[in-house]
């Protein structure tokens, strides 16, 4: 089998056997994974696991979430092909690379320097053309290029900062996975009329993203 057709074997195995049977429905979001090099955007030395579905470490603090989460996560949030995504804390690009072939362009903001510049190199690999990388802070996001209609945030956080909330569109949706007294739970976010909505979805387990912790308070 050539190093073509097996990529594409796996793709699919793991679409048979982790997001289809755990209604993970949506053909646009299937056809879309289906459409991405999973092991481009993993380090050398872990790409025979590009496909199992558990969090991979890409960098130190740094992981690309397990497939399962981030296919159900992005499937309920109703993504339309006209839309404008922020993708905070890409890493290796491939959620960008997920969400380009679902919207109208994607704007990916990854304070590393080195990861950027590697997510810059594989989504032009991969083609993702409608994707820009900006070396920038994941919890300021870029408000210049906004508002968007979909933020993803790649990693469990403490909280939402109000700046990213600021950025979006009204209707807009910021998928994460919330910390809530050490257990993940993914979360669609809204922000209308300067009002925080908060939807809890499912339990999930993700690395956490460093810059999102909760400010410590002072006890008297």
């Amino acid at each position: 089998m050539s190093i073509i057709n097996k990529s594409a074997a796996l793709r699919r195995h793991m679409i048979d056997g982790q997001l289809l049977p755990n209604d993970v429905t949506d053909e646009r979001v299937i056809e879309a994974i289906e459409q991405v090099n999973r092991e481009i955007f993993v380090p050398d030395e872990r790409k025979g696991v590009a496909y199992i579905d558990k969090s991979i470490k890409i960098a130190e603090n740094r992981y690309l979430m397990e497939p399962l989460t981030f296919a159900k996560l992005i499937s309920m949030a109703d993504i339309k092909a006209d839309d404008l995504a922020l993708d905070i804390a890409p890493g290796t690009g491939y959620s960008s690379a997920v969400l380009s072939k679902l919207v109208d362009a994607v704007v990916a903001i990854e304070e590393n320097k080195s990861l950027a510049e590697i997510a810059t190199n594989n989504l032009a690999i991969e083609e993702c053309n409608n994707v820009a990388v900006v070396e920038g802070i994941h919890k300021e996001g870029l408000a210049k290029q906004g508002p968007y209609d979909v933020i993803f945030i790649g990693g469990m956080i403490d909280e939402v900062p109000v700046k990213l909330l600021e950025q979006l569109n009204e209707g807009g949706r910021l998928l994460c996975i919330l910390n809530q007294d050490g257990f993940g739970r993914a979360a669609i976010v809204t922000y209308n009329d300067k009002i925080m909505g908060i939807r809890i979805l499912f339990d999930a387990n993700a690395p956490k993203l460093p810059g999102f912790e909760k400010a410590e308070t002072f006890q008297f």
